[in-house]
């Protein structure tokens, strides 16, 4: 009997860059801290930074070594995300990868007519529900940004939503900061208080920064709240290689992780062990072509993953994406590509599965497309099992040269192993017309309409759902500047 050792290898990696370019991008990142700093716009987090050790000039800050090398042996390895019933769902460390959707499209791919419109709080519903119901989708997000609601709180009806509709761990994003906490006071009655929710956080929000070099008021509000409350935050800095940094990779990239590391650094000195995730995308060169913010660019692929990896943090990807604009061949390669490159590079929380038009619009019919890709290529990846059972010697030599094994013990305990999609079509064209002859866009709006007639998730108790709806209630009478009820 041939031995194996029982070695399995868990899956298949990639590194864009190696030890040697991140070490050379982390020391340009220190250097950039320290001799040029950033642009920190909040007072008290000026402050805090100070108190660690940094060198204010107005509000731009200077960070030294010391505190990012400090920073980074107290950030968290590891982010974990629990589902409602607080089970972990999302392991976010190593190679483990988990895919979700994106959020605040300002238009919808609608399934049914073909026609791009302008989504309602009810296709954020529909966004929810289909993500919820997808095996192959970890994580849900609003995908749309609804147009028949108060502009100015729009975020809160998104997440009043997605806690009614889902049982999946929540990446969340508000404008502003009292969204953010918002956002929060709503988990924290599903999930029965600050402490419980604190220790089972199935919610998580993703802070847009500025730039590297810029960190505006508001996400670093968001990230000194969470950080106080011991809370996951995705603290993701965005540059534009070539306008607001340099148009070569090492540049874009360096300038990029300067903003990364201040928001570790900051988050580290409100609460020792804050869990941070780090960007996996951009830090690269822009389209000057189109001035579009493109969402599949060949050169970012991998970079700032790369970096998350040398730091060993929590890395939150982006995949699943296109700049088509109708389901076509374009968005067929964009979308397996991008899911691809994040797999493989090893980022950990994947988001923007569904977004088309450089994030401008999203379609329910590319999500299920996707969830089958995501199966397709979690199979094509994943580590082969080779030991005496797989190996099989024993049925090879019973059966011999012409044996069938259709019928053996050994196939009957693994011939449901493989990955088979229930979308894509592997059968003979006769038998395809007799079906119907439909497209894959056309089975995917078929599986949607499915879906949204008869999944629904465990519902909220009501004492709850009113919890969630009174906050909802008390964010539009305070931005409508209606003074609270003595």
């Amino acid at each position: 009997m041939i031995s194996t050792h029982d070695s399995r290898m868990e899956s298949a990696h990639y590194a864009r860059m190696g030890g040697a370019e991140c070490e050379k991008i982390h020391m340009a990142t220190l250097e950039i801290l320290e001799r040029t700093g950033v642009d920190v716009h909040d007072e008290a987090a000026r402050k805090i930074l100070a108190a660690g050790g940094a060198r204010t000039d107005g509000i731009r800050v200077r960070i030294p070594e010391f505190m990012v090398s400090r920073a980074l042996d107290q950030a968290p390895r590891r982010l974990t995300l629990y589902d409602r019933s607080k089970t972990p769902a999302i392991r976010a460390w190593g190679y483990r990868t988990y895919y979700g959707g994106g959020s605040d499209c300002l238009n919808i791919l609608d399934h049914r007519t073909g026609e791009r419109r302008k989504p309602i709080l009810q296709d954020v519903v529909d966004a929810v529900t289909i993500m919820d119901a997808l095996p192959e989708i970890d994580f849900v997000m609003s995908l749309f940004l609804p147009s028949d609601v108060d502009q100015r709180i729009y975020d809160r009806y998104q997440m009043e939503a997605m806690l009614n509709h889902t049982t999946k761990p929540i990446v969340f994003v508000s404008p502003d900061f009292e969204g953010c906490r918002a956002a929060v006071e709503m988990c924290e009655a599903v999930a029965g208080g600050g402490e419980a929710f604190r220790r089972h956080p199935f919610a998580t929000c993703y802070i847009n920064v500025t730039s590297g070099l810029t960190a505006n008021q508001e996400a670093l509000q968001k990230c000194i709240y969470l950080a106080k409350k011991g809370l996951p935050q995705l603290w993701i800095p965005l540059n534009a290689g070539g306008v607001n940094a340099p148009a070569t990779t090492a540049g874009c990239m360096a300038s990029m992780n300067a903003g990364i590391m201040t928001g570790i650094v900051l988050a580290q000195l409100v609460r020792e062990g804050s869990p941070v995730a780090v960007p996996g995308w951009n830090g690269g060169p822009y389209n000057l072509k189109t001035m579009v913010g493109n969402y599949v660019l060949a050169d970012e692929q991998g970079v700032p993953t790369s970096m998350g990896k040398y730091y060993g943090l929590p890395v939150f990807g982006l995949g699943g994406s296109t700049d088509a604009k109708v389901l076509d061949q374009q968005t067929g390669m964009e979308v397996t590509i991008s899911l691809m490159t994040a797999l493989i590079h090893g980022a950990n929380i994947v988001h923007d599965v569904g977004f088309m038009d450089a994030g401008l619009q999203g379609s329910l019919q590319l999500q299920v497309i996707a969830n089958e890709t995501i199966g397709f290529l979690r199979a094509a990846t994943r580590g082969v099992v080779v030991d005496d059972e797989t190996l099989a010697l024993d049925v090879i030599d019973e059966l011999g040269p012409t044996g069938n094994y259709l019928q053996h013990p050994h196939t009957l305990r693994h011939y449901k192993e493989p990955f088979h999609s229930k979308l894509f079509d592997k059968g003979p064209y006769s038998l395809w017309r007799k079906k119907g002859g439909l497209s894959m866009e056309q089975q995917a709006a078929k599986v949607i309409d499915e879906v949204l007639a008869t999944h629904r998730c465990a519902p909220l108790p009501d004492a709850v759902r009113d919890a969630i709806s009174a906050i909802v209630r008390r964010e539009q009478a305070w931005i409508d500047g209606i003074p609270p009820k003595a």
